[in-house]
């Protein structure tokens, strides 16, 4: 599934072309998505779009008739082409533009979704307004980290994983940060000292902007918004290498499940 590094990646390959633009006509090949997509979308003909956001994993299209909501899924591509492109299979999904250009959205598995909110959806819509902070924002601090964690039995990886703790930091980033801040993945997070989330937290800031200044990580179903992949994925240092050596002290990693995600770690390294 793509993560927040791929997410953002996305966002700033489309917003040069969408921003200041005007849209011509809605295209719905296939409303079903993992909500079907509403009819209310076609009424967005005729509306500019001032602003493309990125919350958490959702990508909020701002115009003067409201908000268009896009998430990408587990599969889903967004592409800016020609609005004559030809049409492929999975093509769901189109904005066609006065200027002759078209986001086209491609979702094979299903999972995304292309929802619609009169109000700005990150304070009312029912699947962002809930979110945690944002992890590159001054809103999500060492402090703030270690007063959620008190009490917490959970492991230190589910618990940085949770929304609505903190959002974003997804299964590979969670892998990379805790093996840079030396913290076992699963010590419970009420455990983990004040001084310790003050070495995670800015390595997670650290991490994910490093993934999205070399285009996010290369996954199986996700490539930019121009169609060329990410190139993060060779710095890797323990996600999809159990088994492997480890990097620093040479010893064997560890592969286990956590929260059903694979979890992999340094038994030498991390403590």
């Amino acid at each position: 599934m793509p993560e927040l590094p791929e997410v953002e990646v996305s966002r700033m390959g489309i917003a040069p072309h969408l921003e200041g633009q005007q849209i011509d006509k809605v295209v719905v090949r296939d409303r079903r998505l993992r909500w079907p997509i509403p009819e209310q979308v076609e009424n967005f003909a005729g509306a500019l779009i001032t602003q493309v956001e990125r919350r958490a994993k959702y990508l909020i299209l701002h115009t003067d008739k409201g908000y268009l909501i896009l998430h990408l899924g587990m599969s889903g591509k967004l592409r800016v082409v020609p609005r004559e492109s030809l049409v492929v299979k999975h093509d769901h999904f189109d904005l066609q533009l006065t200027n002759g250009q078209c986001l086209r959205f491609n979702d094979a598995r299903r999972f995304g979704c292309v929802l619609v909110s009169d109000v700005h959806p990150g304070l009312e819509h029912p699947l962002l307004r809930d979110l945690g902070p944002e992890p590159l924002t001054d809103a999500f601090t060492a402090a703030y980290l270690h007063s959620k964690s008190r009490s917490k039995q959970q492991s230190i990886k589910t618990f940085i994983m949770d929304n609505h703790v903190v959002v974003g930091v997804g299964n590979i980033y969670a892998n990379e940060s805790l093996f840079k801040a030396g913290i076992h993945p699963k010590r419970a997070a009420g455990k983990v000292s004040l001084a310790r989330y003050q070495k995670l937290v800015p390595i997670i800031k650290e991490i994910l902007t490093a993934a999205i200044a070399q285009g996010g990580t290369t996954l199986q179903d996700f490539t930019q918004a121009d169609g060329s992949p990410g190139y993060f994925k060779q710095h890797l240092n323990v996600y999809g290498r159990g088994g492997k050596q480890c990097m620093v002290c040479k010893s064997e990693l560890k592969e286990i499940r956590l929260g059903q995600r694979s979890t992999v770690y340094c038994a030498q390294c991390q403590r």
